[in-house]
């Protein structure tokens, strides 16, 4: 099957309106951008406090966003969060980044002491570290028996641990990662992945992207090969990110 003769990808973008810093919403453009450029579509449904998350998505995205505003989202999707646990059983992709991360997790315990509930896709705790984990980031990741440098920017206090149902969504090159002190970053089970990785994310890591749409074109019953994109603009940001971590190409 062509690319062309794919039918529309679905994405439900949790919170735009909370969960956005750092740029996150760019990530939403780059899929969009990605696969009009293959003549496809992307079909965006946004999701705010005490909208239902509709279960028929094939992709399902939440960005990062301060602590006031996690916890109001917390508490909405507890209450709510039953379709995108389907969803992502029976084959959709869920990305989250920063705060997005840690939701898809099972808590958050935050400096005060609070606990702030998760959903449970990602088996990860995270707890308020006394510090906050700045700068690049670079990582060894390998998704679907491809391995590729994939690079970002790190801003959060949270250390996150790892349980035993997921696995590092990447090994360490430079930066502090999920907790500063395992050296890995992210997590990955199934299709859903979790990261720290902002930038935003996925401009600079166009492989990252095309693994994500094309597991969401399998989840949408048109399995396709993505047609090959010019994206030296693309590997010149990266290389750039690289250079910046002081990370030799």
């Amino acid at each position: 099957m062509s690319t062309a003769a794919a039918g529309p990808v679905r994405l439900c973008h949790l919170y735009p309106d909370h969960l956005n810093i750092y740029a996150d919403r760019g990530n939403i453009a780059v899929f969009q951008r990605r696969l009009e450029w293959r003549g496809l579509v992307l079909e965006v449904a946004e999701v705010g406090l005490g909208d239902p998350i509709p279960a028929d998505c094939h992709l399902y995205y939440l960005g990062g966003g301060q602590d006031r505003d996690q916890k109001l989202v917390a508490e909405d999707l507890a209450q709510k969060a039953d379709p995108l646990r389907q969803a992502a059983v029976d084959g959709a992709v869920v990305l989250g980044v920063c705060g997005g991360y840690q939701l898809l997790g099972h808590c958050y315990a935050t400096a005060d002491g609070q606990m702030v509930p998760g959903i449970g896709l990602l088996d990860v705790e995270t707890t308020t570290g006394p510090s906050r984990l700045i700068g690049d980031v670079v990582l060894e990741v390998t998704l679907g028996g491809h391995t590729h440098t994939v690079v970002g920017y790190e801003n959060h206090a949270g250390r996150t641990h790892l349980g035993g149902g997921c696995t590092p969504l990447g090994r360490l090159r430079r930066g502090h990662g999920n907790n500063g002190a395992d050296g890995c970053e992210g997590a990955v089970a199934a299709r859903t992945v979790g990261t720290y990785l902002h930038g935003p994310l996925l401009p600079k890591n166009p492989w990252l992207a095309d693994t994500l749409l094309g597991w969401a074109l399998d989840h949408a019953g048109c399995p396709v090969e993505l047609a090959p994109l010019d994206d030296h603009l693309e590997q010149a940001a990266h290389a750039v990110a690289q250079t910046r971590a002081g990370q030799k190409r």
